[in-house]
């Protein structure tokens, strides 16, 4: 982890937990959704537990963050690739990753031409995926 993040993150039982149970899920969930999973199955863990924790997870670049319709933060775990983007389908959260070399490359070069260091950013690309798009029924059954 990295500076304060590393700092401020202590493992504790409930962090574990919520860790874990990410890790377990392994798409892109609300800090709710996660909570109602680990009371689910029986973790005792308060939801303030959980945002700080994705909170901590996120500035020690541990997890992934892509906003829902209504603005909502969902997480999922960052593959150990490191960073990456997703298009996400605004009707039912399928979260794809995407080959972001181009965006990367772009962020690095509008960064030193302009002058600028230690540059972070965020990319949210959202859609309608085949299986929601609207259309023929024959189209979503294959007839």
């Amino acid at each position: 982890m990295h500076g304060r993040a590393r700092d401020a993150w202590r493992t504790t039982p409930q962090r574990a937990a919520v860790l874990d149970a990410l890790r377990a899920l392994d798409v892109f969930v609300s800090a709710q959704g996660l909570h109602t999973a680990l009371v689910a199955d029986g973790t005792a863990v308060g939801l303030s537990t959980v945002y700080r924790t994705l909170r901590l997870l996120e500035a020690a670049g541990h997890v992934d963050v892509v906003r829902d319709g209504d603005g909502e933060r969902l997480y999922r775990p960052r593959p150990d690739g490191g960073h990456r983007h997703y298009l996400v389908c605004r009707e039912c959260g399928l979260g794809l990753a995407v080959d972001s070399e181009e965006v990367e490359e772009w962020v690095v070069r509008i960064a030193r031409d302009i002058g600028f260091h230690a540059v972070d950013h965020t990319v949210e690309l959202t859609g309608v995926c085949d299986g929601c798009r609207p259309g023929p029924a024959d189209h979503r059954t294959g007839s």
